[in-house]
């Protein structure tokens, strides 16, 4: 079976537009990977940021209560 050049042309357009979405999809993943990986760690920082701050007294007899 021969194809036609307009149906050659349809096929390399059809095909361009496939790779396209193909790319736009693998952009989105890692995009979507790296901000919640570069968030991770941004959360991670702060939470041990807190943890190896001096604990403060909060009690009856600490400074700030009233």
């Amino acid at each position: 079976m021969r194809l036609t050049e307009e149906e050659l042309t349809a096929r390399k357009r059809r095909n361009l537009w496939i790779a396209l979405g193909l790319v736009a999809f693998m952009v989105l993943v890692f995009l979507t990977t790296f901000l919640r990986l570069k968030q991770n760690i941004s959360d991670s920082s702060a939470a041990r940021a807190v943890a190896e701050a001096p604990a403060q007294p909060t009690g009856p007899g600490s400074k700030g209560a009233s």
